[in-house]
């Protein structure tokens, strides 16, 4: 099976830990962004754009971990409108107050999680590690 993570620069050492753990137990990574700097052209804009379409695309699904910043709301939109199981994660319960959640985090598809990351982990491990 393989999966993308979606986050932000500012989880970087949290992606890296999802990564490792779902590495450690036979999943395979479509695309590592966090080894990228901050794109600082059009040109590189473009090139992690495309690479990070086509792990969405790869992937048999889809991690956000919340907070996101644009382009993991894009890679979101992407997994939802290819139809890829998606694993939505939050530290915090911010995502179920109306005020400040997004409409995409409550439609059909997107699985929702919040509290600890290593908990996190069990729940997805638990939903995605199927027997052969």
């Amino acid at each position: 099976m393989k999966f993308y993570i979606g986050s932000s620069f500012q989880n970087i050492k949290q992606v890296r830990h999802v990564a490792k753990v779902l590495t450690l137990n036979g999943f395979i990574h479509t695309y590592d962004w966090t080894g990228n700097e901050r794109a600082n052209t059009l040109d590189k804009l473009q090139s992690i754009g495309e690479e990070e379409k086509q792990a969405v695309t790869e992937s048999d699904f889809v991690i956000i971990l919340l907070p996101g910043g644009k382009g993991s709301h894009i890679e979101l939109g992407m997994a939802l409108g290819l139809g890829k199981p998606l694993y939505l994660y939050s530290p915090s319960d911010e995502i179920n107050d109306p005020a400040g959640s997004s409409t995409f985090y409550h439609i059909s598809g997107v699985n929702k999680f919040t509290g600890s990351i290593d908990d996190f982990l069990l729940h997805l491990l638990k939903h995605e590690l199927v027997p052969d």
